[in-house]
């Protein structure tokens, strides 16, 4: 299990607060961040018992306000510290997840997918996927296969990004299958091989995702929107043949609004009334996810019943795996520094602090076959350090060792099946390495690597069962021959 890790990041004053003459609010030191209301006086408490400043800590807070501060994070420097984290945790076989959560214009886009002279974290992963493939073939046995797709939710519908506008792009339908969890039907999933044609891809969906200019944010968006990339890897793991399928969710999420900040009317209004509806499913679902995960923490407490709203909203739907489900998930709180937006940016201060107490459960996603081979042969290990054991040699006559034995052979014969079986239904997608480039993209698949696959795993495992029930048939005549 995993916390769901969270960031805070404070972007510069923009030029309405500095019309407005703003003044700067926030303070951050090392994984603090703290928060002043300036309507308090200093060493007094306002209306209530208010606290003239609130401290919070999260796994990182990232100060970006000022190029010129010591202090100052880039772009570059928010990828190297959650990035590198999302492209590992793929390559190793889990799903992950990252989300920017915020007011409007408060800098979601910018950290998501950047502009053409500083990348987001999006691209920098797509990039850093790429990079690590090309890295891992110079040394190691191994075939990749990478889609992706790219989706936004406008007014509580899913509309895809990677196809030309028709009625059948706005309203594609949100399923669930009962392993892999929520997905888009007739999502369009598109092959890539570098990063270029991420990129390629990427520029086409931007251009078709819904923006429009507010009172609060020049280009802002009103959707919500999903990158994902869907990774496959096939590779030899201790002498076994492997597959395993990651999904990675980038998030990009429309900002909460105020209709009088913004000064949206008609269908403006419509469509910040349908982003605020989902945005506040996703805390009502961030704050029953953390009730459980705290009730869960406590044994001493009385466990209650907490419904959590997955299915209020499209957007929470198609993250149910990613909050509190299996995935690796990151959370990206981006505020305003400025003392105009102190409600808005208190509020997703503490969001922010709810979500990370919410426990996901990762899972390695590999081939069940392979998964089921490597727990028997565990077992058979297991069985037979029983065997080897001076009491039990002792005793191979008896009926206890007779059916231990009996169980190892078992356990034996079934991973030799579960092997056949894996063979059938998987290694014919890699016996004609020119077809499986053409038809599924992979790239670095070798002759020298089918041979192992096809051959030397399996006459190797045969070797060593038949060793072994040598050694165990040479005990028992021993035994017999003593007594």
């Amino acid at each position: 299990m995993a916390s769901v890790k969270v960031a805070v990041r404070v972007r510069p004053m923009n030029r309405r607060e500095k019309d407005l003459e703003a003044k700067f609010i926030i303070q951050m030191e090392k994984s603090k961040t703290t928060i002043t209301n300036l309507k308090i006086p200093e060493g007094g408490t306002g209306d209530s018992g208010r606290e003239r400043t609130k401290t919070f800590t999260y796994d990182f807070s990232f100060y970006s306000a000022d190029t010129k501060s010591p202090n100052y994070v880039s772009q570059e420097m928010v990828f190297k510290t959650l990035g590198t984290d999302v492209v590992k945790s793929a390559f190793e076989g889990y799903n992950a997840c990252v989300f920017a959560y915020g007011q409007t214009g408060s800098g979601k886009s910018y950290t998501m997918m950047g502009n053409s002279g500083d990348s987001g974290l999006i691209p920098r992963i797509c990039e850093g996927l790429f990079s690590q493939i090309n890295e891992t073939t110079r040394w190691d046995e191994a075939s990749f296969r990478t889609e992706v797709s790219y989706l936004e939710i406008y007014n509580e519908r899913v509309r895809d990004l990677l196809r030309r506008k028709s009625s059948k792009t706005f309203n594609l339908r949100v399923r669930e299958h009962p392993k892999e969890g929520p997905y888009v039907e007739d999502l369009s999933k598109h092959l890539v091989q570098n990063y270029s044609d991420v990129e390629e891809l990427m520029d086409a969906g931007n251009i078709n995702r819904t923006t429009a200019a507010t009172g609060m944010n020049d280009v802002s968006s009103r959707s919500h929107a999903i990158f994902t990339i869907k990774f496959t890897q096939a590779k030899f793991d201790s002498e076994m043949p492997c597959e395993t399928v990651s999904k990675i969710h980038l998030v990009d999420l429309a900002g909460s609004e105020r209709a009088d900040a913004t000064g949206a009317t008609g269908v403006r209004l419509k469509e910040g009334g349908n982003i605020n509806k989902s945005l506040v499913t996703l805390g009502s679902v961030i704050s029953a996810l953390a009730d459980l995960s705290q009730d869960a923490a406590n044994p001493l407490v009385k466990k209650k019943q907490v419904f959590v709203p997955y299915r209020d909203s499209v957007l929470t739907w198609l993250l149910k795996d990613s909050l509190g489900g299996n995935s690796k998930t990151i959370m990206i709180a981006t505020i305003s520094p400025a003392d105009v937006n102190y409600g808005e940016t208190l509020s997703t201060l503490r969001y922010a602090n709810r979500a990370k107490n919410i426990i996901n459960k990762p899972t390695i996603n590999e081939d069940a076959n392979v998964k089921l081979i490597r727990e028997l042969r565990a077992e058979i290990a297991r069985l037979k350090t029983l065997l080897a054991q001076g009491n039990q040699i002792a005793l191979l006559d008896s009926p206890t060792a007779l059916s231990m034995e009996e169980k190892l052979q078992q356990n034996e014969a079934r991973v030799k099946h579960q092997l056949y079986v894996f063979f059938d239904n998987t290694v014919p997608r890699y016996f004609s390495a020119t077809i499986f480039r053409i038809k599924f993209g992979v790239l670095n698949i070798t002759s020298k690597a089918l041979h192992y696959l096809a051959s030397v795993v399996l006459l190797e495992f045969e070797r060593q069962q038949r060793e072994e029930l040598e050694k165990l048939e040479s005990k028992r005549t021993f035994q017999l021959e003593k007594s």
